[in-house]
């Protein structure tokens, strides 16, 4: 048997032996693997991604929650109320729940899918709700802003007036999974993109900073919420461009649009970029204050407290030291030390507290410096929380009274015009909400109690039971017997739920629905 098997190639004069040569098809061979591959992918993607989506159905919905309607406008201004109370009074779960109720997220979509489809007459309808969602927004907002006694910038407010680069990506990912969503179908998923893209609270900021005439917190809320208009419209307009909507645009135009979104990306990335620098600069400078307030004192000092006021020029910088030794010329030091390393003039104020030599003197000087702080800050309190129920009851802050000790608040309301037991209890409970660890008594006058307890086969209805909890709070609050008057199987029921609360009840018969009446007259 012949042996065919090609022999290796001899080596040439110079000594080199030639490497084995794969030839021009192996090449291709590779190339033509990838080539199947990503024709095996568009197929796939074409077929059983593309081909699934039932684009008229989809397209049908969005139009939907593009209408102008009147439970859009409805929702948008309850909304916004909701936002902007949430943001006076820095409550991140009442803020959620304007989120929530926001009907914004409908033609901001729409918006992408009009643009995509090349749909102008939807792409209009859906500018012309949102614009007017915007303005309605932004005018109630900034309403009662206006007519409110408290215009301070809470932490929830001032956590909407620096957007950064993050926020866009934050609208980015969270718009495509909305888009893919409604897409697919998958509404529930809306919850958290409504959540996590927040367009009702920078509304909402924006009527504070026009309310309270602050040009930093307008502009910086507005720039958060065009960013998150801009990003949420031009993502959705990608996701149904790579899901193949149908579309009217030429390939001209298509590509015209493919260059104004990249456009606008970058227009938008370039403040937000330049916002994240400054941050990232503010917080390298506190560090950098704070190491070299230390290395100029004794290693058993410690700082005792330390603001930066980036806004002013000079850049001002107030500390407090507690330190064994005191340092006369420690500040003229430090702040020559600052300018140079921020490479920006700054202004030192520093005050400093000798204590005791010893890291343990120091601790104990600090713990004393913080308990004077935490009692200040609790008076502070204390003296807001005078004032606000002052404000509702109608009275004078003199005639709080205000137990810090036991955390315990008092105060007995004026008659107000209209207003019946159930108003003062709803007032009371609005206050004792922002403070949980208060116990807040508003003693109204003597009024008139529900004057119908609704009861069904099994006991008292919802509104029943509302109207009980009233009885019981007046009666509490006022300190007088509670009569029940009705038919006495119903009476004697509510009677009994009324004594296990520690009411002081009494039944009478008669007939008619049940109703209450003050005792002991």
């Amino acid at each position: 048997m012949t042996d065919e098997t090609t022999p290796p190639p001899a080596p040439s004069s110079s000594g080199y032996t030639p490497l084995p040569n794969k030839g021009i098809g192996a090449v291709q061979g590779e190339g033509m693997s990838i080539t199947r591959v990503l024709f095996s992918f568009r197929r796939w993607w074409r077929e059983d991604v593309i081909g699934t989506v039932e684009q008229a159905e989809v397209i049908e919905k969005r139009r939907e929650d593009c209408l102008m309607s009147e439970r859009y406008l409805f929702m948008t201004a309850m909304s916004a109320g909701i936002a902007v109370l949430g943001l006076l009074l820095s409550s991140p779960a009442v803020v959620i729940g304007a989120m929530l109720l926001s009907p914004l997220m409908g033609p901001i979509m729409g918006l992408g899918f009009a643009l995509a489809i090349g749909d102008y007459h939807w792409l209009r309808q859906s500018a012309k709700s949102l614009a007017w969602g915007t303005v309605m927004a932004v005018g109630l907002t900034g309403a009662l802003v206006y007519l409110s006694p408290i215009q301070t910038i809470t932490p929830e407010i001032a956590a909407r007036t620096q957007p950064n680069l993050f926020d866009l990506f934050v609208a980015l990912f969270s718009a495509m999974a909305g888009a893919y969503a409604m897409i697919r179908g998958r509404e529930g998923t809306i919850v958290g993109v409504a959540i996590a893209t927040a367009l009702m609270p920078p509304l909402a900021t924006v009527g504070f900073g026009l309310a309270t005439w602050n040009w930093t917190v307008f502009s910086g809320a507005l720039l958060l919420y065009v960013t998150n208009l801009i990003t949420i419209a031009l993502t959705a307009w990608a996701m149904a461009r790579l899901y193949g909507f149908q579309t009217n645009l030429s390939q001209r135009n298509s590509l015209y649009q493919n260059i104004a979104v990249a456009a606008v990306f970058v227009a938008l990335a370039i403040p937000l970029a330049y916002s994240l620098q400054q941050i990232a600069w503010q917080t390298n400078a506190q560090r950098i204050a704070r190491d070299e307030i230390r290395v100029a004192f004794d290693p058993n000092a410690l700082i005792d407290s330390l603001a930066i006021d980036f806004a002013s020029d000079p850049v001002s910088i107030t500390a407090a030291m507690l330190t064994p030794k005191i340092q006369p010329e420690a500040e003229a030091r430090i702040e020559r030390a600052l300018a140079q390393r921020l490479s920006r003039p700054v202004e030192l104020t520093l005050t400093q507290y000798q204590v005791p030599t010893g890291a343990a003197a120091a601790e104990q000087a600090q713990l004393s410096a913080a308990r004077a702080n935490e009692e200040a800050v609790a008076l502070e309190r204390a003296e807001d929380l005078a004032t606000r129920l002052a404000l509702v009851a109608g009275v004078t802050e003199d005639e709080v009274t205000v137990d810090r000790t036991r955390r315990r608040a008092t105060v007995r309301a004026e008659r107000l015009d209209g207003a019946t037991l159930a108003a003062y209890r709803a007032l009371e409970a609005r206050i004792a909400a922002t403070e949980p660890d208060w116990m807040i008594e508003l003693l109204p006058p003597i009024g008139d109690l529900p004057d119908e307890i609704p009861f069904d086969e099994t006991g008292p209805t919802p509104e029943g039971a509302q109207a009980l909890a009233t009885v019981e709070w007046a009666s509490k609050r006022i300190d007088l017997p509670i009569v029940l008057i009705g038919p006495s199987d119903q009476a004697t029921q509510a009677a009994e739920l009324l004594a296990q609360r520690g009411v002081s009840v009494t039944v009478r018969s008669a007939g008619g629905p049940l109703r209450a009446d003050w005792g002991g007259n």
